[in-house]
């Protein structure tokens, strides 16, 4: 830093898991970068950051790339924040020791913490969770609710600042919550620059919806789940009810039997609200026409998208998006 700069007001450490998710990472840290100097300069000027580590060995993420840290976890009151970022759950099971004890050291001398993606699963296993809410990603809710009894996640909206805990649902939520601490710290115009480099549109809030499966759809059944997630790998050309079911290598019955024991509505219909809720969330978030809405969500036409809207919701997919509050009937 030049000598003549200040202190940068936003100050972050990143503590890596093994087989750490690199986009989770890469976003949150460039939104600090962008929003550190002029331009593109990357200079860290109004915020800094480092990776920390016990060895400074490179730690791998899951897609096989490496980081090589910058410093030892050291005092950690010379951040504002510390940020875990998890990886992959069978193998981001703990921390080091080392690490642990940074954290713990951390929270003592005040620092927030942060857990990004299933960072927030190593932050409750080393004790520093309790008595606060925390965001996880609708994909990891019910492995959340499988390790740590008593405990519900927020899975339906994209960070969660709770007091000095904040927790993401990482991927695209990474650049959104550090846009939010550049906000705080170093101002609007700063936080907006970032993401507008990285062509993210706006800041979205802490209880934007995240995209993905209707938060009353979560199941712990493993045949339901897997059913599920097929579909929504699939939206645009959506499978039917018998296909999944080939594809699941299971009867037709069985598979219904499933979801009516666990959800309480056939598959079908499941696979229908699953439908409708990203059309709901496309409709909210982008300017794509109602056809092409249709087309991404597997239906017909833009008529049959209208027609099947209108039944469900009460209204047509132009008024919901106009602000339109009607009672949901799916």
């Amino acid at each position: 830093m030049p000598e003549n700069d200040p202190a940068p007001g936003l100050r972050v450490g990143f503590i890596l898991a093994r087989r750490f998710t690199l986009s989770a990472f890469a976003n949150f840290i460039d939104v600090l970068r962008l929003a550190a100097d002029e331009g593109d300069r990357s200079r860290p000027i109004r915020c800094s950051w480092s990776v920390l580590s016990a060895s400074r060995d490179p730690v791998r993420s899951s897609c096989g790339i490496a980081v090589t840290p910058d410093e030892r976890l050291g005092d950690p009151s010379r951040f504002d924040y510390v940020v875990v970022v998890g990886g992959l759950i069978d193998q981001a099971e703990t921390l080091d020791p080392e690490q642990t004890e940074f954290l713990q050291r951390a929270a003592g001398a005040g620092v927030a913490l942060v857990g990004v993606c299933t960072g927030v699963f190593l932050l409750h296993r080393a004790g520093l969770m309790n008595g606060y809410r925390c965001c996880v990603s609708w994909f990891h809710h019910d492995d959340f609710l499988e390790q740590f009894d008593g405990l519900v996640p927020v899975s339906d909206r994209i960070f969660v600042v709770d007091r000095d805990r904040l927790t993401c649902s990482g991927g695209a939520s990474s650049a959104h919550l550090a846009a939010w601490l550049v906000d705080r710290h170093i101002g609007r115009a700063a936080a907006q620059k970032s993401l507008h480099i990285m062509i993210i549109d706006a800041a979205m809030a802490a209880d934007d919806p995240q995209p993905g499966l209707p938060l009353e759809l979560n199941s712990r059944d493993p045949l339901v789940r897997r059913a599920l997630l097929l579909l929504q790998q699939n939206l645009d050309d959506p499978p039917s009810v018998a296909q999944v079911a080939e594809r699941l290598q299971v009867s037709r019955r069985k598979l219904e039997r499933h979801f009516t024991d666990r959800l309480g509505m056939s598959p079908s219909d499941a696979f229908l609200r699953v439908r409708l809720s990203q059309v709901r969330m496309l409709l909210g978030r982008s300017d794509r026409t109602i056809s092409q809405i249709a087309a991404e969500t597997g239906f017909c036409d833009a008529s049959h998208l209208i027609r099947i809207f209108r039944e469900k919701m009460g209204v047509t997919p132009e008024a919901w998006r106009q602000g339109a509050a009607p009672l949901e009937k799916v």
